[in-house]
C-alpha cells in the first residue's frame, strides 16, 4: 500500500502496547503504519443505531465505528474482549502469537492466607470470582475495577485485602508483574485470554492480505475453538465461563468450565483430538456441558435478578439501554417535567437581531407556538450540538454554538453584533449567561418559553451512580434523594452543580447522552 496503514486503538496504556506490537510486526515486513488512538463514541456518527449493525462490545464498539466509518484501516483488540459475533462487514484479520494465558494472583507479604479459613481476594471478573470461591468457599471476594496500575494501587491501599487476581499477560506486557505473584495454573482462563486480535473490513482485500502475514495460525486455531465454545454456551446472558485450547504433539487439548456465580456449582469438560480433526471440538464440548447440567445452570443465571446499580435522571430509550454494559442495570425516569408556555406574537417580532437558545426544550416551545416560517431571526446563538441540530432542522442556521452557557456568554461579549439579545429560556435557569452579558452592557430580554417542574423519583435503595444531563436534573434529584455514589455528568455546567452534593463527579467527553453512557461503562470495565 502507498498510504500508511492506519492502526486504530484505544488510548489506554495496555491497548497502546498491543497496537505497537502489531505496528512493529507490520513495519518489520516493510509496511508503513500510523497509530490512531480513538477516544470517544460521542464524536463518531452513524446513520444506523449501533445494535442494528451488530455492534455490542463495550470494549470494542468505539473502534468498530471508526472502522466502519473508514477512519482507520485496522483495529487492534484484546481478543478476549471482542464479542463472539462481529459487526456486519468486520472480520478477524489476524491474531498475534499468544502471550501468557494464565490468571495471576498478586498477594501481600506471603501466601499463608491460601490455607486459612478467612481471606479477602479482589477481582471484578465473574469467572475469577466463581472459580476462586469454588476452590476457597470460605474466602470473601471484593470488587475491583480500573486499569492495571490503579488496581495494583488499590490492592496496596487496602490493608484488609490479602490479594487480587490479574491477567498475567497484562501485567507482563506493562512490566508490572510484582515479585509477590503466582500464576494460577488451576484457574481456567477467559476464552482467548492473552491474545491480540486485528480486525478489518471484509471488503478491504489488500488490508486482509497484509494482515495475514502476521497471523499466528496456532493461536488462531486455539482461540477460535475457545470462542466458539463461549458462543455456544452464552445464550445472551453473562456467565462465568472459562476455556483453554492448546496444541501439543500434534494434538489439540481443550478444557472448559461453566460455574454458578457463587462458585457452588460447576460443569467441566476436557477433550483431546488430533490436530486437523478439531473442527467439531467446540461444539462437542459445549454440548457435553449443556447435557451435564449446563442448561439448567444457564437458565438459573438468566433468571438471577441483577440489582439496579445506576439511575438516570432522563428516561433512556431502548437503543440507549442497549449501549450500556452488561454489568449495568439502569433505572431511568425524567427528573424534570417540561410544560410549554403560550407565547404572544409580539415576542417574535421580525426585527429581532440576536436570539439565544440554550436547550432543545426552548426550540420545542417556539415550534409549539409558531410556524417555522414565522421565526425569522437574524443571528441565532445556542448551547449544545443537539440544540443546534434541532434549530437548523426547523428554524434556520445557527451563527455560533458552544458547549455551555458560560462559554457562549463569553463569546457573545466578544463577537455579538449589537447590544441587545432575546433569550428564550425556562422559568428555572442559571444566572451565569444573563449576568455576564449584563455586566458587559448587553441588554437581555428573557422570554420564558417553558416551565420546568422538579419531579425526581425517590430511590428505594442506594446506587453506584447517577446520570445527570443538566443542573436542573441535579437539583431535582437532590430534592428527593441523598447524594451517594458517583455523579456522571453530561458537561461542565452540570458537573459544577453536582459538585455541591457529590464527592465523586465525572464529566463526559462530549455533551451527549451516549457519552454519559460511555462514562458509566468505563467505570465498570476492568482493563486486564
Amino acid at each position: 500500500m502507498s498510504n500508511p496503514i492506519r492502526i486504530g486503538t484505544r488510548d489506554s496504556e495496555l491497548a497502546m502496547w498491543q497496537a505497537k506490537a502489531v505496528q512493529s510486526q507490520l513495519e518489520h515486513l516493510g509496511h508503513k503504519t500510523i497509530l490512531v488512538p480513538v477516544k470517544s463514541t460521542g464524536d463518531l456518527v452513524l446513520n444506523k443505531p449501533l445494535y442494528e449493525m451488530g455492534i455490542t462490545g463495550i470494549f470494542t464498539k468505539t473502534l468498530d465505528i471508526a472502522l466502519l466509518n473508514e477512519e482507520i484501516d485496522i483495529a487492534v483488540h484484546s481478543l478476549k474482549d471482542v464479542p463472539t459475533l462481529l459487526p456486519k462487514g468486520v472480520v478477524q484479520a489476524a491474531v498475534l502469537k499468544r502471550g501468557n494465558v494464565n490468571d495471576t494472583l498478586v498477594f501481600k507479604k506471603n501466601e499463608e492466607f491460601l490455607s486459612a479459613r478467612d481471606a479477602v481476594i479482589a477481582t471484578g471478573s465473574l469467572r475469577r470470582r466463581a472459580q476462586w470461591l469454588n476452590r476457597y468457599p470460605t474466602h470473601t471476594i471484593v470488587g475491583l475495577r480500573g486499569n492495571v496500575n490503579s488496581r495494583l494501587q488499590k490492592l496496596e491501599d487496602h490493608d484488609d485485602w490479602n490479594g487480587a487476581i490479574f491477567a498475567a499477560a497484562g501485567l507482563g506486557r506493562l512490566n508490572l508483574t510484582p515479585e509477590n505473584s503466582i500464576n494460577l495454573g488451576w484457574m481456567i482462563p477467559a476464552p482467548a485470554q492473552g491474545a491480540v486480535m486485528v480486525a478489518a473490513l471484509e471488503r478491504e482485500t489488500d488490508i486482509l492480505n497484509i494482515c495475514a502475514e502476521i497471523n499466528h495460525e496456532e493461536t488462531q486455531i486455539c482461540t477460535s475453538i475457545e470462542r466458539e465454545f463461549l458462543n455456544r454456551l452464552e445464550g445472551g446472558c453473562t456467565a462465568p465461563i472459562g476455556a483453554l485450547a492448546y496444541i501439543k504433539n500434534e494434538e489439540v487439548n481443550f478444557k472448559g468450565i461453566l460455574l454458578s456465580k457463587d462458585g457452588t456449582k460447576k460443569v467441566e469438560v476436557t477433550k483431546v483430538v488430533a490436530l486437523g480433526k478439531h473442527d467439531d471440538l467446540a461444539r462437542f464440548c459445549a454440548d457435553y456441558v449443556i447435557g451435564k447440567g449446563g442448561k439448567t445452570l444457564m437458565d438459573e443465571l438468566k433468571k438471577e435478578d441483577i440489582k439496579t446499580n445506576i439511575y438516570s435522571t432522563k428516561k433512556l430509550t431502548d437503543d440507549q439501554h442497549k449501549l450500556l454494559s452488561n454489568k449495568v442495570k439502569a433505572d431511568s425516569e425524567d427528573a424534570i417535567k417540561i410544560s410549554l408556555n403560550r407565547l404572544q406574537r409580539h415576542l417574535i417580532k421580525k426585527d429581532i437581531e440576536n436570539v439565544i437558545i440554550t436547550s432543545k426544550n426552548a426550540v420545542d416551545g417556539l415550534l409549539h407556538n409558531f410556524a417555522p416560517s414565522e421565526l425569522k431571526f437574524k443571528n441565532i446563538y445556542c448551547v449544545g450540538r443537539r440544540t443546534k441540530r434541532k434549530i437548523e432542522q426547523h428554524i434556520g442556521n445557527v451563527k455560533h454554538t458552544e458547549a455551555n452557557a458560560k462559554k457562549l456568554a463569553e463569546y457573545l461579549v466578544e463577537y455579538m453584533d449589537g447590544t441587545e439579545a432575546t433569550f428564550f429560556c425556562s422559568d428555572i435557569r442559571l444566572e451565569e449567561l444573563p449576568n455576564i452579558l449584563s455586566k458587559n452592557h448587553i441588554t437581555v430580554n428573557e422570554v420564558v418559553t417553558y416551565e420546568t417542574k422538579y419531579d425526581s423519583k425517590k430511590l428505594s435503595q442506594p446506587v453506584d451512580g447517577v446520570m445527570f444531563y443538566s443542573p436542573s436534573t441535579v437539583t431535582s434529584f437532590i430534592k428527593s434523594n441523598k447524594a451517594s455514589g458517583i455523579a456522571f455528568c453530561i458537561g461542565e455546567t452540570t458537573a459544577k452543580e453536582a459538585k455541591k452534593h457529590f464527592k465523586d463527579v465525572r464529566i463526559a467527553k462530549v455533551p451527549t447522552v451516549e457519552s454519559v453512557i460511555e462514562l458509566v461503562n468505563d467505570y465498570y470495565i476492568s482493563n486486564d
